[in-house]
């Protein structure tokens, strides 16, 4: 389904024609992902809603629970390029963004890119890497480039990174540093599923895999068009008041030892106006805000020793933080 025509033409506001077609086109992507992703249509609306804020997802959760399955079939979906990178202590930072080799034959040194050139790119267990490797995504996830041999590679676009790493099995791994969960635009878990959805796996477990019957129902020129149109969703000066003193909730309270920063302001703003353009809104309402504060701000949040070793959670302070904050009044939007 082609959008182009909608979201190319003028700088403006979107129209509601627009977001329409648009909120059209994205059910059609997460009824082709459901298809494969039984029982969670919450993990899927959220990757959705990373993917068109151009944002990286990052999901904890055990193995074989759908992790990879999700990003496959997004990419799938979406009729985009997708790369798997297997982070094992021995992987390189070359082994991720890419290598320079000098070819003798035409005295020229030429560089190679490595599986992160894709428009999604899994990092399975990245917490298994050393911090080194892990550093070699820093530049990518923010700038959307590659810097190798003092030359700048930029990646596909749209970008996506869908990281994996599960919070059980701890041995070998290298804990994420704060400056790469706060380049993550969410973080969410799979779970398990419900006695329903697992019993329509097993259904479907008929020598085929899952992923390979699905079939492209957006093309990627689309999809960049429709990542365009995300930042001409409006958002008022009182929802974004709103969002900021939930951000600043969290920089006031004592349990907190790392508040959110502004980088985490600006994605939850992203996220909530990616949001409100799958659900077909041309503006963001203060419930935008409010259902995506907990995926989008919780793993930015670092809690004071005293209240980990109270058992209390980003999850939790956040909840406290978001409820004492008065929701505004949504008022007129044009």
């Amino acid at each position: 389904m082609s959008t182009h025509g909608d979201v190319d033409n003028a700088p403006g506001q979107l129209s509601d024609a627009a977001a329409e077609r648009f909120a059209a086109v994205v059910s059609s992507v997460r009824a082709n992902v459901a298809t494969v992703i039984k029982g969670k249509p919450a993990v899927i609306d959220l990757a959705l809603v990373c993917f068109f804020a151009e944002g990286h997802l990052l999901i904890e959760d055990v193995p074989g629970v759908g992790k990879t399955l999700l990003a496959r079939a997004l990419a799938a979906s979406i009729d985009a390029s997708w790369h798997r990178v297997q982070f094992t202590p021995d992987l390189l930072p070359s082994d991720v963004t890419g290598v320079t080799i000098y070819h003798q034959a035409t005295t020229r040194f030429e560089f190679h890119p490595g599986p992160v050139f894709g428009n999604i790119v899994l990092a399975d267990e990245i917490n298994r890497a050393s911090p080194r490797t892990q550093s070699a995504l820093l530049e990518v996830m923010e700038e959307r480039q590659v810097t190798v041999d003092g030359v700048s590679h930029p990646v596909p676009r749209p970008f996506m990174v869908i990281a994996t790493q599960n919070p059980i099995d701890m041995d070998g791994t290298y804990p994420l540093p704060e400056a790469q969960l706060d380049r993550f635009l969410a973080r969410t878990a799979m779970g398990y599923p419900d006695h329903r959805a697992e019993l329509e796996i097993l259904f479907g477990q008929n020598g085929v895999s899952p992923q390979d019957r699905l079939r492209p129902v957006l093309s990627l020129a689309d999809a960049a068009a429709m990542v365009t149109a995300v930042h001409r969703v409006h958002a008022s000066a009182e929802v974004c008041d709103y969002l900021l003193q939930i951000v600043g909730a969290t920089r006031r309270l004592a349990e907190v030892r790392l508040p959110v920063s502004p980088r985490g302001s600006v994605s939850l703003l992203r996220a909530a106006r990616s949001r409100a353009l799958t659900l077909g809104r041309t503006f963001v309402t203060p419930e935008d805000v409010k259902a995506l504060a907990s995926p989008v701000l919780a793993h930015r949040l670092v809690l004071s020793p005293d209240a980990e070793l109270a058992g209390q959670t980003p999850e939790a302070v956040l909840d406290r933080a978001i409820g004492a904050v008065p929701v505004p009044h949504q008022g007129p939007q044009r």
